[in-house]
């Protein structure tokens, strides 16, 4: 026991930690990236009304983003989410304003029929790719083209507006926060949460003789996630409505992001599905062999993308009051390089929803701050494509130098 105290009491600070260096260097660019917005902007950027309006800007591309990690973990690409997403929230437009139910339900059947609609489109994906052996490259670049073209047929080329009031709230409208009491609640609950959950861990690992941080280690970890919830909780009740003190709180879609976002991470660390989508993405034929139904994992995987394309879709729908032609153009390339620059590898096996979401809110952080500027949406382009290689590079070159 006293051997390996002081054998912790030896360790670098990351490893005492235990924490992942390409999170660390990723939150660390986005603090950096912040700062020179803020100095760019007139010190506009680091506010409550922009961070809150960068929280929303993050939510499409956040809901998706931990599904795609899943589709590039197994080895495959999906390239009709953008696609999928204007053609389910195009679909939600019209049932929306064509069914005779009041509200709310009304708004549940759109959001329901949306969903469903993205798991079918989805899985029938998927099953070309697990069955049919088309590659996923292909047979995603076909949706991408049928699906956009599907939702203009569906209406003419029209606009579908305005949207009821309750689907509304998806999208984080005026009326689509939950106020600053439920985010106080929201926000202490978590910080217990997380609080319970570390001691608990703590204590387990300790009992099982497994590898465990250092008091002080484990403690300012703890202390730094209980600083974080803390400063978002503040971040969101620091906005205000129009002319008066009263805070919005979170917004809708924030909290469908963050709901769906936890209810990934705990399912890939904690469930067989989770474990099976790395195992194969590490070694297919290993998997196979092992007795993984490789082939359903694959159709439940596209299934789940397509659900979340459809929850995006109706995110953004509600969000612009209207189904237009244009929704969700080019967000599967948003999507995909949220992922890649969060730490996903092409070449599969690798990548964490965690990673992922930072990605999302660098390039959310790098798409903001440069509107605030005033910049062309060219140059946007250029900007974070740039990003995008850079991030690849840097994948490469750590894949190539990392032991074993």
């Amino acid at each position: 026991m006293q051997k390996r105290l002081e054998k912790q009491a030896s360790r670098p600070l990351m490893a005492s930690l235990q924490l992942d260096g390409r999170l660390m260097f990723m939150v660390g660019a986005i603090l950096v990236i912040w700062v020179a917005f803020h100095l760019l902007t007139d010190q506009t950027f680091i506010t409550a009304r922009n961070l809150w309006n960068l929280a929303v800007q993050t939510s499409v591309v956040g809901v998706m983003v931990g599904g795609m990690v899943l589709i590039i973990v197994t080895r495959n690409i999906d390239l009709s989410i953008g696609s999928m997403l204007g053609f389910a929230g195009m679909v939600m437009a019209v049932t929306n304003t064509h069914l005779p139910f009041p509200d709310p339900w009304n708004a549940i059947v759109t959001l329901l029929l949306g969903l469903l609609l993205g798991v079918v489109l989805g899985g029938v994906q998927g099953y070309f790719v697990a069955y049919l052996g088309v590659p996923s490259f292909i047979i995603t670049l076909g949706g991408l083209l049928i699906y956009r073209s599907g939702a203009w047929i569906l209406t003419e080329g029209q606009t579908i507006a305005p949207l009821s009031e309750h689907f509304q709230v998806l999208g984080g409208g005026l009326n689509g926060s939950i106020g600053g009491g439920w985010t106080w609640a929201l926000g202490l609950s978590a910080m217990l949460a997380v609080l319970a959950g570390d001691v608990w861990g703590y204590r387990k690992r300790q009992s099982r003789g497994l590898t465990i941080r250092p008091v002080w280690a484990q403690a300012l970890v703890t202390v730094f996630s209980l600083l974080l919830i803390l400063g978002f909780t503040l971040v969101m009740n620091g906005y205000s409505y129009p002319q008066t003190s009263i805070p919005r709180g979170m917004p809708v879609p924030v909290l469908i992001m963050l709901l769906v976002v936890g209810l990934l991470t705990w399912t890939v660390r904690n469930t067989r599905f989770g474990r099976y989508v790395f195992a194969f993405g590490g070694n297919p034929e290993a998997a196979r062999l092992a007795g993984i139904n490789t082939r359903l994992l694959t159709v439940q995987i596209f299934a789940l993308m397509g659900a979340l394309s459809g929850l995006a879709g109706a995110i953004q729908t509600a969000r612009l009051n209207a189904g237009t032609n244009s929704t969700g153009t080019l967000a599967e390339l948003s999507v995909i390089a949220a992922a890649v620059i969060g730490g996903t590898s092409l070449a599969g096996g690798v990548g964490t929803i965690t990673g992922a979401m930072l990605g999302a809110l660098l390039m959310s952080s790098l798409a903001n701050g440069m509107g605030l500027m005033d910049l062309q949406t060219a140059w946007q382009n250029v900007v974070q494509g740039g990003v995008l290689i850079l991030a690849v590079w840097l994948d490469v070159l750590y894949n190539k130098n990392r032991p074993g």
